[in-house]
């Protein structure tokens, strides 16, 4: 099998182009929202998120194919989606004025110590969930160049017609001549509007058929995919990479195309301390990140923040082993700041991905 290799960047193409819904994530902060007075507005989507973090961070041209509303709400997210970088491929709705089309918000408290974080939706007519096979011109879209195609599990579970997307543009990014990547992100919540996970299973089982590169734990393969594995309850340690590793003959039986798979490795000690690290699958050799303790401000977005960093790695040219580390670094610092995408610099990834320290830079 010949190495992992990215396609070359063009002048006028994309580095990276994802597919999902964009949604306003209400942060009340460490205060529970049946308290909640005030909250701050995050711009999110576990799709987007990638894309704004390599525009951001890494300085990569990126772009978004997303659902847009015409009112207020859908220009706030605009307007967020601009300063990011990230170039917009929308498909517009118009607003009846009382019930929708609606972009999404999601509520998210933040915990603190041994309380958790509690995370619940109100996805009600969203215009996200109407988006079906037709409406992006993916001809049109890749005609310029994209090296890197990326979706995820949150938007394949909006509705009956969000899978065929996804599967259409994949198509047309490999015909293109891109990358394509999916991140698992299993939600019970969400697919059990859909039929649960065995109807999860089945939708996710053949997105994933036309994937190269994947994002998920053992919990995301086991349940998203149904693929045998160990008891993740009552494995021992979440650090320990083995289990994640044992899986990957399963995996590549079951998905022969599959060249990549990537990880987040964290041990929960406390809502605000965790200790952190993460690990890639490529072809048959292993790489394991070094762990850290975080001091968590908010883990939304971590995950995101991983994989942005780790596809900054491969899309720059870089070893496994440097881009492992960098999507380590950055996702441990994503933790560090408010809100679901990055707020850091690509020379504090570095120093962090380099063994740096946290004493004051003067």
């Amino acid at each position: 099998m010949p190495s992992f290799a990215v396609p070359a960047r063009t002048t006028t193409g994309l580095d990276f182009l994802s597919l999902g819904a964009l949604v306003n994530r209400l942060d009340p902060g460490a205060i529970p929202f049946r308290k909640a007075n005030n909250f701050a507005i995050w711009v999110s989507g576990g799709e987007y998120n990638v894309s704004a973090n390599l525009s951001d961070c890494f300085g990569l041209q990126t772009g978004v194919a997303t659902a847009l509303v015409n009112y207020p709400l859908g220009d706030l997210i605009a307007t967020s989606v601009r300063a990011a970088g990230v170039k917009p491929f929308y498909k517009m709705f118009e607003h009846d004025g009382v019930t929708g089309p609606n972009m999404a918000t999601v509520y998210s408290d933040r915990g603190h110590g041994v309380r958790a974080p509690v995370v619940f939706y109100n996805r009600a007519n969203e215009a996200a969930a109407l988006l079906k096979p037709g409406d992006f011109d993916w001809k049109a879209i890749f005609a310029n160049g994209v090296r890197w195609f990326h979706s995820g599990g949150i938007f394949a579970a909006l509705s009956e017609t969000t899978p065929q997307l996804i599967i259409d543009g994949m198509k047309a990014a490999k015909a293109a001549g891109a990358i394509t990547s999916f991140d698992l992100n299993f939600r019970a919540k969400l697919w059990k509007r859909l039929g649960g996970t065995e109807r999860a299973q089945k939708v996710l089982r053949e997105i994933v058929s036309h994937t190269d590169v994947l994002v998920g734990n053992e919990e995301d393969l086991q349940l998203g995919l149904g693929l045998k594995g160990p008891d993740v309850e009552s494995h021992q340690s979440k650090l320990d990479p083995s289990a994640f590793f044992g899986m990957m003959s399963e995996v590549t039986k079951v998905f022969p195309n599959i060249r990549m798979v990537a990880t987040t490795l964290r041990e929960v000690h406390s809502v605000n301390r965790h200790s952190w690290g993460a690990v890639v699958w490529l072809d048959g050799k292993t790489y394991v990140s070094p762990t850290c303790e975080l001091d968590v401000v908010c883990r939304i977005g971590g995950g995101d923040g991983f994989a942005a960093g780790l596809f900054n790695g491969f899309l720059t040219g870089q070893t496994p082993e440097q881009s492992l580390r960098q999507g380590w670094a950055h996702g441990a610092l994503l933790t560090t700041t408010p809100g679901d995408t990055s707020m850091v610099t690509l020379e504090q990834v570095m120093a962090v991905a380099g063994g740096g320290s946290a004493r004051v830079q003067r």
